[in-house]
């Protein structure tokens, strides 16, 4: 793709952002926590295909409307429905019903698929680095846009089988990409620990409709129907029940960390299932520094022992609106990592190590890959 159309892609998707129609519109109420509901697919658009008769589109919609349920208990929370029926919507209108309504969350919610008996949650945030990992997965959760009318027009130099265009995606995308994650983080914890589901993790990849709302968003992908078991769950009156429940404290947990203190953050920087081994002798990285990041929060605190369980060399940085907390500054490996179980004997048991070069962000895995001095 030339220079110049990707300019004009990136434009485009600005411009589609805040331009979308919207055929729901929200009330006009400012008091209240908004959070928007998205169930997957939909009337022509079944979802991901099951031997066993299930229909990804129809327990979708179930945990949609539960979850809402759930919700709509609240005085202080304003549930959305991007669709409440089986019908068809198109991607750009399930953001745009988000946007129009100036929702505080987005979550949409969908059932995966493999040709194995693979089984296990995992939610998804919008990627913004690093846009290869889980490529089939956008790809295919993308290719929806192919069943609506007219979507030349609506996503116009947008292709899903384009490596290019996913590219576009992530490069506006970055802005909500802390609080989404926090969100996942709490999601994907609250299947392991109460429902002791298979944990495949907090995931990054470019899906337009995260991307193109402009809140913190996730997707859910609650577990495979193309598993016996897992399926049989899924379908459930139980497993309705169980995970709705769960999704909707994780949003209710977030909701109170992110607006009332301070949250830990409990998800990996990179987003990667396993942690980079341990060296066994102190190691010295040149031009890298090594934090310990220990919480976020939307407000700020003073660095100081009294605010962080008593820890010294607490550091803050503001990012994307959500000021983050780091222990300790050192670029000796080995260091860090006493650091880290140090921070979390001290109550932060999400804790985690980040790596800067020339004072930005890099992943962790990069970083151990440079010179050691």
């Amino acid at each position: 793709m030339q220079t110049s159309k990707i300019r004009y892609l990136i434009s485009f998707l600005l411009a589609l952002t805040f331009s979308c129609p919207f055929h729901i519109l929200a009330q006009d109420n400012t008091d209240k926590f908004t959070v928007v509901i998205d169930a997957g697919h939909g009337g022509k658009d079944p979802g991901k295909p099951s031997k066993y008769g299930y229909k990804e589109k129809d327990i979708a919609l179930k945990y949609a409307l539960e979850i809402g349920k759930i919700l709509e208990k609240q005085n202080d929370i304003e549930v959305i429905y991007t669709r409440k029926t089986d019908v068809f919507l198109e991607l750009h209108e399930r953001a745009a019903i988000a946007n129009k309504a100036d929702a505080d969350l987005f979550v949409s919610i969908h059932c995966n698929a493999h040709h194995t008996q693979a089984y296990g949650t995992e939610t998804y945030v919008m990627a913004v680095k690093d846009f290869n990992r889980n490529y089939d997965i956008a790809k295919r959760e993308n290719e929806v846009i192919f069943l609506e009318d007219n979507y030349e027009l609506h996503y116009e130099g947008f292709n899903p089988n384009s490596p290019e265009s996913i590219i576009g995606l992530t490069i506006v995308a970055e802005e909500n990409l802390d609080q989404s994650i926090m969100l996942a983080s709490y999601i994907q914890n609250n299947f392991t620990n109460t429902l002791k589901r298979k944990n495949r993790g907090v995931k990054q990849a470019a899906l337009w409709v995260l991307h193109n709302t402009y809140m913190p968003s996730v997707l859910i992908e609650t577990g495979f129907i193309t598993n016996k078991s897992e399926g049989d769950y899924l379908n459930s009156k139980k497993g309705q029940t169980e995970m709705s429940r769960e999704i909707a404290s994780a949003i209710l947990q977030y909701k109170n960390d992110i607006y009332k203190g301070i949250a830990e953050i409990v998800s990996l920087p990179t987003i990667t299932e396993e942690e980079p081994s341990v060296p066994d002798k102190p190691d010295i990285y040149s031009n890298i520094v090594f934090k310990v990041q220990i919480a976020a929060s939307a407000n700020k605190l003073e660095p100081k022992p009294y605010n962080f369980n008593g820890l010294n060399d607490i550091s803050r940085e503001k990012i994307n609106g959500l000021y983050k907390y780091y222990y300790g500054y050192t670029s000796d490996y080995t260091k860090i990592n006493t650091l880290l179980k140090q921070a979390k004997s001290n109550g932060y048991t999400s804790a985690f190590v980040v790596a800067f070069k020339d004072g930005e962000q890099i992943p962790l895995d990069q970083a151990l890959k440079t010179t050691v001095n």
